[in-house]
């Protein structure tokens, strides 16, 4: 009888180039194919819940394969972590629906984006968090993260040429569902954003605008004129991709609702 696993995994994205495989260079996506085929004796396509970028990480990541072996659930966490290098590690094994799809039934994401406003950067921090050395306005900052709650076209926020224009479905359009900063300790913070889907380095591309924001480099009112500009070049730097984390992937609308009340 055909199976659907479903896998939630962690990963620290530094050495690898994202999550969808690529010809001749490490990617999560073909590193876990490797692992799942020689536990399954065969071959098979590990379907993720999304593509992070290169030296992005997760925490939730989902993903799903299709297999006839009948292997305990454990053989998929422990026998994948016995073959995979120690910056990848699936946390949770469960038998899906057949039909389970992890990209197509999700209902939303959330992403977390940590940096560090300190002089110096803490070494040992440095592949885990942006580091935008001074001052930051966070009211200012809060603002446009409250401009960008809602169903709007973030083109301007999209990396060029991601997307072809000319493919059906909703284009550039998504609903951010929350959207929030959190402060910890002096100088680190979290920026956490939650929506119904993202564009390519969408997030990172709000961040490095909000930064210049909160440096006080461009007002919450020009921040709202960027996004109703629906152009790229309005907007600010892209972020670093070692910040960014892809936290939750939410199939459920009770886990959803809970999430968006709590921020």
């Amino acid at each position: 009888m055909r199976r659907c696993v479903r896998l939630v995994i962690a990963y620290d994205g530094t050495a690898y180039r994202g999550w969808q495989r690529q010809r001749n260079v490490p990617t999560i996506q073909a590193t876990l194919e490797t692992a799942l085929c020689r536990i399954c004796g065969h071959d098979l396509i590990l379907h993720g819940a999304g593509r992070t970028d290169a030296g992005v990480h997760a925490q939730g990541m989902v993903a799903h394969f299709h297999t006839r072996v009948r292997h305990p659930l454990s053989a998929f966490v422990h026998g994948v972590n016995s073959l995979v290098p120690e910056d990848i590690r699936i946390l949770v094994a469960n038998e899906a629906a057949k039909n389970f799809h992890s990209r197509f039934d999700a209902l939303a994401k959330t992403y977390r984006y940590d940096l560090s406003t300190a002089p110096i950067q803490q070494p040992t921090n440095r592949l885990y968090e942006a580091h935008f050395p001074g001052p930051l306005d966070i009211q200012a900052i809060q603002d446009c993260l409250t401009t960008i709650v809602g169903t709007h076209d973030f083109s301007s926020f999209e990396a060029v040429g991601s997307r072809d224009p000319r493919q059906e479905g909703r284009g550039p359009v998504r609903t951010m569902l929350a959207a929030r900063i959190r402060q910890e300790g002096a100088t680190r913070y979290s920026l956490f954003f939650t929506g119904d889907g993202f564009l390519r380095h969408m997030v990172r591309n709000l961040v490095g605008t909000l930064i210049q924001t909160g440096q006080g480099r461009i007002t919450p009112q020009h921040f709202a004129q960027i996004l109703a500009s629906r152009n790229r070049c309005q907007a600010g730097p892209t972020a670093p991709a070692r910040g960014l984390f892809l936290e939750t992937i939410y199939y459920d609308q009770k886990s959803l609702s809970f999430t968006l009340k709590d921020q």
